[in-house]
């Protein structure tokens, strides 16, 4: 494995802090912050039971605002995303994996784990701060839609 610089160990950090804002708006229904995560041009990849492709940033604030407020009330699903797999793939480019475990607080329900996934996501630096600009879930569990690495970013 090759070394890294600082300043790239540093761009990653910034990324992990990207995906952990976006489970943390997201459980906490902040709709606004959550949108402002994402490049203008951003497109969110869920499959047909979570409403296909979102294209570009009204679309996904409308979508986030449905599913975030149907889920009930702040923190009734709380993101875990583990194993951060990140790579820069130039100054303003990067790709990064992580595992996801969507976990349902209703104290009524027996068992609390909602899915498993992994999200496959590609990142653009703009104005010099990380944003996202496209994501996508590969579903695991309880439903398997896995479609695997994304094929068009490279190394």
């Amino acid at each position: 494995m090759a070394k890294m610089a600082i300043e790239e160990l540093l761009e990653i950090e910034e990324i992990k802090n990207l995906r952990m804002l976006y489970s943390h708006y997201y459980d906490g229904v902040e709709v606004e912050k959550l949108v402002d995560l994402f490049t203008d041009d951003a497109i969110c990849e869920f499959g047909p039971n979570f409403g296909g492709d979102w294209v570009g940033k009204e679309t996904i604030r409308a979508n986030y605002d449905k599913f975030a407020r149907d889920e009930g009330e702040i923190h009734s699903v709380m993101h875990a995303t583990t194993n951060p797999w990140i790579r820069l793939i130039d100054e303003d480019t990067a790709y990064g994996r992580w595992y996801l475990l969507d976990i349902i607080t209703d104290p009524e329900r027996e068992n609390p784990l909602g899915l498993f996934g992994i999200y496959d996501d590609v990142y653009k630096k703009i104005d010099g701060d990380w944003k996202i600009h496209r994501t996508r879930i590969d579903f695991l569990w309880p439903q398997r839609d896995f479609t695997g690495i994304r094929e068009d970013v490279h190394a």
